[in-house]
């Protein structure tokens, strides 16, 4: 008799998920003139799946130890459903869609770390400048297994997310796996109000500007705009580099937006997806702000998704040297597609491709001069004596020209404090002094 009833139990449960697939695969094609034959809707339902699913539902809410909530298994069903497509696709329930827009205009709670997951760790894509994971000393790349002593390997990403953030002044324990480190780092972190400012400028020297962008928000074209109509009030440029090192990438149309400020035709990227409206093309526009002058980017292993998409763009279009390491290789394309109260799925949707047609995903951009995080010493010693050393030398006849001393200052001490700024700075004076050579 038991076995009589829960098949019948099975056997309308089936029913009612058939249904509602029949329902959703029918709504999907209201467009068509003629709706597909009730042959081809069960073949493009996987029957026997159902059924499990069906089973699987029933033997919960019957059998477990406790009674439980038939929404929250269905829940759960989603949120495994999500999960197992790719470490970018995820459920968005109210308080996560609310963290998402939270975290492109620029203000959030938290340390400051943007994260994905990787065979059931919290991989660090990169720590956001400026804030507390920074000085914490958390570094691109590491991998998070425990959060106050407490194993990630079940939490899932949106259950880390929530456990990391807290109230301003809390402290927090991450435990980390490093390249280079024999065992975990316990790493504690402080808490706060994170306030990611976009676009940081300053001038090394009189005519060459560093730009930083640390995450591609809303303004963040805007901002850049305003960043580089002040590195050229006092003086003409000799050179720009753009920083996109740590960088987890951000808003698509404002990658965009970078790129146009320095291109004035072609293409800037494009999508391309299994839906038509999944595929679409991104070109410069005539307003550029800063054509012509030498330009190097930074990358490195945490520059990501929008920060490879500007890298290979302007790669692609020969307009920068691109200088670093290889980058992280997300090159996928997240949608948000908003459910009922309150709701969403973030679903993976297209890939992006550069001008030329390289795909980012999993690939990276690599820069066309590879150079390492590292530190120069200066050789200790006075080494060999000059002509001005001699007792008596001849005065050279000219007086004396005024010296750089805005560069000489910028470049004091850079080689150990950011080795690959250095060498950034000493290409640009490089291109600039071939480009006056060819000019003349």
């Amino acid at each position: 008799m038991f076995f009589i009833k829960k098949v019948a139990v099975v056997k309308l449960s089936l029913k009612l998920i058939s249904v509602f697939f029949s329902l959703v695969i029918s709504t999907s094609v209201l467009s068509q003139s003629v709706p597909p034959p009730e042959s081809e809707v069960r073949k493009q339902l996987p029957l026997e799946e159902l059924r499990r699913f069906s089973e699987v539902f029933d033997r919960i809410k019957n059998s477990y130890v406790e009674p439980v909530d038939d929404a929250k298994v269905l829940e759960d069903a989603i949120r495994g459903m999500i999960s197992g497509l790719d470490p970018h696709s995820s459920y968005l329930e109210p308080e996560a869609f609310d963290e998402l827009r939270e975290h492109t205009s620029g203000e959030f709670g938290g340390v400051g770390i943007e994260i994905s997951l990787e065979d059931g760790f919290i991989r660090v894509i990169a720590p956001i400048d400026d804030t507390p994971a920074v000085s914490a000393g958390i570094k691109a790349g590491d991998l998070i297994t425990r959060i106050d002593d407490e194993s990630v390997k079940s939490m899932g990403l949106n259950d880390a997310i929530k456990r990391m953030r807290g109230k301003p002044g809390t402290e927090i324990v991450l435990t980390v796996l490093r390249d280079g480190e024999d065992k975990p780092l316990n790493i504690e972190v402080v808490r706060d109000v994170i306030k990611v400012t976009s676009v940081k400028h300053r001038m090394l020297g009189e005519q060459y500007a560093y730009i930083r962008i640390t995450q591609f928000q809303g303004n963040t074209g805007a901002d850049l705009k305003k960043a580089l109509g002040k590195v050229q009030e006092k003086n003409p440029l000799q050179g720009i580099i753009l920083d996109l090192r740590n960088n987890p990438g951000g808003v698509l149309q404002a990658a965009v937006e970078v790129v146009d400020a320095f291109i004035d035709k072609g293409m800037i990227v494009y999508t391309q997806g299994r839906l038509a409206s999944a595929d679409t093309e991104f070109m410069a526009t005539a307003d550029v702000v800063l054509a012509k002058v030498p330009m190097v980017v930074l990358i490195n292993s945490g520059s990501a998704s929008a920060s490879e998409i500007v890298a290979g763009a302007l790669q692609d279009h020969k307009r920068a040297v691109i200088m670093g390491t290889g980058s992280f290789g997300k090159g996928s394309v997240q949608t948000i597609l908003p459910l009922t109260q309150r709701r969403a799925l973030k679903l993976t949707t297209a890939r992006y491709f550069t001008p030329s047609g390289r795909t980012i995903q999993a690939k990276g951009i690599q820069p066309d001069v590879v150079v390492e995080e590292a530190e120069l010493k200066k050789v200790e010693g006075r080494g060999f004596p000059k002509e001005k050393d001699l007792s008596g030398h001849l005065f050279n006849g000219q007086a004396n020209k005024p010296k750089d001393t805005e560069l000489e200052e910028a470049q004091k001490g850079l080689s150990q404090r950011d080795y690959q700024l250095y060498e950034a700075l000493n290409l640009l004076k490089a291109l600039s002094i071939i480009g006056k050579v060819t000019a003349s």
